[in-house]
């Protein structure tokens, strides 16, 4: 009893420290973000959606990675904020930063600026639907989380334990 309990102690132990594996990288400008690695939240044969949080130590941000993504040209015009609705059932828009291609553009990444006044809400309930304008492709694309809902609730606890 006693192994199987220790055992199940240091799985959790090692499932914590995974849960926190931060990485980072400098930006053209010469400034660090830190971000994990996007989780899928939504996923079927004709679309998925990954997210993961990005930070500059200052502000927070929603990364999305929709698959398909449209072409350059078209979608350097996605521009609408997000609107992620929370297990609260409260509804709450994210601005639009920045639209990138980045892997040699074989992926489209979207950020959007978390207010600082929803960090609490973000950091205690899980994602539930998320509603983009995906210009050039359809109008607004609704993605009902199936997988991975409290992602963003878990790297926001990990970024936050880090800067106490």
């Amino acid at each position: 009893m006693k192994k199987l309990f220790l055992t199940i102690l240091v799985l959790t132990s090692i499932e914590s420290f995974a849960q926190c594996n931060v990485k980072n990288k400098v930006l053209a400008d010469g400034s660090m973000v830190y971000y994990f690695d996007p989780a899928v939240f939504y996923t079927t044969k004709s679309k998925s959606l990954k997210i993961n949080i990005v930070t500059d130590k200052e502000n927070y941000f929603v990364a999305l990675q929709p698959t398909p993504f449209p072409e350059k040209k078209t979608g350097k015009n996605i521009t609408d904020d997000l609107i992620i609705r929370l297990a609260n059932n409260e509804k709450y828009k994210l601005t639009h930063y920045d639209t990138q291609y980045i892997q040699n553009d074989s992926i489209m990444q979207v950020l959007y600026l978390i207010d600082n006044k929803d960090i609490d809400a973000f950091s205690k309930f899980e994602a539930v639907v998320a509603s983009i304008n995906m210009k050039g492709t359809e109008f607004v694309r609704d993605y009902n989380f199936k997988l991975h809902k409290d992602e963003i609730l878990k790297q926001l606890a990990c970024f936050l334990k880090k800067e106490k």
